[in-house]
């Protein structure tokens, strides 16, 4: 796990950018980057001018930091994330939500491309993601812990907060949008699943699966932010539909929600 000391050597190059504390961070992922192109006042940094931040090598993350104004809301966001399959550590994972939160940051929205398991789900659905099962097989929590940043034993009864959990069912109820909920479970690729395994994963109680996301929402609730999380179904998992998985499906998938995903990320802002 990082240090505080070290975290705070590298949030300084954002803190040029940054008007003071945001009111919200972002991690943007599979085909949901546009929203970072929304944002007002808009000043931008690579990862690869982070100390210690990798840039992603997967299509559809472009791999910077962008802060601005959403909704009247200082917001800073990820546009695009590193992941476990890539070869990167769990700690290098979660690096980037970390110097958003030591920003000052309270609240984190994390967002994934995500394939259905659930019959509720269909292509384009946007799911809130109700509570998690980490099945990566590794923690972002593993090694020594630094007490500066967070407890040696997070409690992870609410990984997301209900507070902002009924806020998303108002915003997307209030604009006549439909929006699922479930149970996201994070696995670690870069494979996609196995009718057995995605059996396997109903069995478990999962909703929905992706290769992303847990270890990002246990930095935050380690961190002591409040954290909420949106997927957006690209996809039916193998074995559920006939057709064959295709990243390309996932980003084309992702990029048509984008009106719908924008409006309730919005109005999520706004009203928070």
């Amino acid at each position: 796990m990082p240090s505080n000391e070290l975290l705070e050597d590298a949030a300084g190059a954002l803190l040029p950018l940054a008007e003071g504390p945001p009111d919200f961070a972002i991690v943007l992922g599979s085909g949901l980057g546009a929203l970072a192109d929304e944002l007002g006042e808009a000043r931008s940094v690579d990862y690869a001018r982070v100390p210690g931040m990798p840039s992603p090598g997967v299509a559809g993350h472009s791999g910077r930091f962008v802060l601005g104004r959403l909704e009247g809301k200082r917001v800073v966001a990820m546009q695009g994330r590193v992941h476990l399959y890539e070869g990167h550590s769990p700690q290098t994972v979660v690096l980037g939500v970390r110097l958003m939160l030591k920003l000052g940051a309270p609240r984190v929205l994390l967002t994934n491309a995500a394939g259905g398991i659930s019959p509720q789900l269909c292509p384009g659905d946007l799911m809130l993601i109700e509570d998690q099962i980490n099945l990566t097989g590794r923690n972002c929590l593993e090694g020594p812990n630094d007490e500066a940043l967070g407890p040696r034993f997070p409690d992870m009864t609410e990984v997301y907060d209900a507070s902002l959990r009924a806020l998303a069912r108002h915003c997307a109820q209030r604009a006549g949008r439909p929006l699922k909920s479930g149970v996201y479970a994070g696995l670690l690729g870069p494979n996609y699943e196995t009718p057995a395994e995605i059996r396997m994963l109903a069995t478990l109680g999962a909703d929905a699966v992706g290769m992303s996301t847990v270890l990002e929402a246990i930095a935050t609730r380690h961190m002591g932010a409040k954290c909420l999380g949106i997927s957006c179904i690209t996809n039916m998992a193998a074995g559920i539909s006939n057709n064959r998985l295709d990243h390309r499906e996932v980003e084309a998938t992702a990029q048509q929600a984008h009106a719908r995903f924008s409006q309730l990320l919005r109005a999520i802002i706004r009203e928070a």
